[in-house]
């Protein structure tokens, strides 16, 4: 078909209704409609030419042309499209590299093939503007919830219309055994936009702890307008869940205003999630604090923060341990992911018999390597002491404040101790030295005889070897994997090593060696001091 005055005014017109009909740009069709011409143009002119259509705006005239780029002489890869200076010189008073000679071509007529070549072009930009226009609407949209209806199922999931898209609800994504019938409305988080080989994908959730977050946001406007914030959120979807609200002022109670009159507002967002559970917990900052709220309804006696291994003990009395697990690990498996820390629960007995195993593990050792009766060695044991440097480097006034410990008794004993560890470090220092332990390790500040020996049973014999290492290989760690925290055991964990100061050890080793420039690990600390200095002005 050719481009006539008689059809010129139908293709504004067919730009239009396409324009209307996707929900786009209608420069986007016409451009589509240039491109596509163009491609036309080229199969008649030739490929290698660079032919341009240019469609009028009002009147909707098209009009091709060849253009022709200068380049420099040695850049010519084209002859149809790209001249030199020189050659271009017959065109132009002072050409440039970069400029464009352009020539008006006749029109051309467009055979079925080329046509059908034409559609296809123009459907295809239309698709891609209209894959765009979507993901920019729903990309600033992740993270709030959004009304459809369901469209259709497939394998489990279910497509639902979202106004200008479509959103795909997984089958994991829904709460328990959720069923919807084609026309069903339906509310839902959107937990994430992509962009795909075969368009944008929006992914909804009903699942998602979010989901609650922004379900009470709704439904409470205190937390809408930043008076109450929801520091955290925990759920067993369909089932239980918690949620840790601070209220930032102190005339609002943030538990009541999220329960509403008569729990009208918590009540609603329970309906939304087919009658999940759901508790309001206070929280504080104060880490065993909000632990004891999270672990409600059951009654804590006692919380041991282990703040290094990110671990917490948790005391209960014994008729409360299954009300603190709750059911099948529930109660306690969603506090641990409120507050973000691995719970341990033990009940007041469990925690008792631990205790004295603890003590009589100490006193056993300070009668064996002190060589002192039951009573003293339970004394030192119940005034704190551990183990033996803390009694051989200890004040002496502190030994002397245990009732019945005069000057005499506290050297004897600091003695002994001293004795002891001498001999213990001497024959460590023996083993690490048959072991293959060399000069370089041992003469390096920060490891005891000990630590060397443990070192050498791990394979670790050289400087090199020991600045080779990772921070948690020699003092522990943990590591979670599919959702389970896992201990890693540290070479020196048993010496009480932190990670800090296995790093500083590694660090320096590396700076010994040549690996590392000094000057680089000072530059961070003067920054971090900066720092400090920022926050405290």
């Amino acid at each position: 078909m050719a481009i006539t005055s008689a059809n010129q005014l139908e293709l504004l017109q067919t730009a239009e209704a396409v324009a209307r009909e996707k929900m786009i740009d209608p420069d986007l069709v016409i451009q589509a409609m240039e491109d596509s011409l163009a491609r036309a143009a080229k199969s008649r002119y030739g490929a290698e030419m660079d032919i341009r259509v240019k469609i009028d705006r009002k009147t909707g005239r098209a009009s091709f042309s060849r253009v022709r780029t200068v380049v420099e002489d040695e850049a010519v890869e084209n002859h149809h499209a790209q001249l030199t200076v020189k050659q271009a010189k017959s065109y132009l008073a002072d050409p440039q590299v970069g400029d464009e000679i352009v020539d008006e071509v006749p029109p051309v007529d467009l055979g079925r093939i080329a046509a059908q070549s034409a559609k296809q072009v123009i459907l295809q930009k239309v698709r891609e503007a209209e894959r765009d226009r979507q993901f920019e609407e729903f990309k600033d949209r992740k993270g709030t919830i959004i009304n459809g209806a369901v469209k259709r199922e497939e394998y489990g999931n279910v497509i639902v219309d979202i106004g200008r898209g479509e959103g795909i609800l997984r089958r994991n994504e829904k709460i328990g055994r959720e069923a919807y019938r084609i026309g069903d409305r339906i509310r839902c988080y959107i937990k994430d936009v992509r962009r795909e080989p075969r368009g944008p994908q929006v992914f909804l959730s009903r699942t998602d702890p979010q989901f609650m977050a922004e379900l009470f946001k709704m439904e409470v406007p205190e937390i809408y307008d930043g008076i109450i914030e929801i520091k955290a959120v925990a759920r067993d979807p369909g089932s239980r869940a918690k949620i840790a609200v601070i209220s930032y002022d102190n005339s609002i109670d943030p538990v009541g205003a999220c329960v509403g009159m008569r729990g009208s507002r918590v009540q609603a967002v329970v309906n939304e999630l087919q009658g999940e559970k759901i508790d309001i917990i206070p929280w504080n900052q104060d880490t065993a604090t909000f632990l004891v709220n999270a672990l409600q309804p059951a009654e804590v006696s006692k919380v041991v923060f282990d703040e290094e291994a990110g671990k917490i003990e948790v005391v209960v009395p014994d008729e409360q341990l299954s009300l603190a697990i709750g059911r099948r690990g529930q109660n306690v498996r969603l506090a641990s992911q409120l507050t973000g820390l691995d719970i341990d629960i033990m009940t007041e007995a469990e925690e008792s018999a631990r205790r004295q195993a603890e003590f009589a593990e100490r006193t056993k050792l300070f009668m064996d390597t002190l060589d002192v009766d039951e009573m003293m060695a339970q004394l030192l044991v119940a005034e704190g002491f551990t183990n033996l440097e803390e009694v051989a480097y200890v004040e002496e006034d502190e030994l002397l404040s245990i009732d019945g410990f005069d000057e005499g008794t506290a050297a004897e004993l600091q003695a002994r101790a001293r004795d002891y560890l001498e001999a213990a470090n001497a024959k460590a220092m023996e083993n690490a030295r048959a072991m293959g332990v060399e000069d370089s390790l041992i003469n390096f500040d920060g490891l005891t005889p000990q630590m060397l020996e443990a070192l050498a049973k791990d394979g670790i014999k050289t400087l090199e070897d020991f600045a080779t290492c990772a921070d948690w290989e020699l003092a522990g760690g943990w590591t979670t994997e599919n959702g389970q925290r896992k201990k890693d055991e540290g070479v020196l964990e048993k010496f009480d090593m932190s990670l800090d100061e296995a790093q500083t050890l590694i660090m320096t080793a590396r700076v010994m060696l040549g690996w590392v420039d000094p000057t680089e690990l000072e530059e961070p600390e003067e920054e971090s001091a900066d720092e400090d200095e920022e926050t405290e002005a």
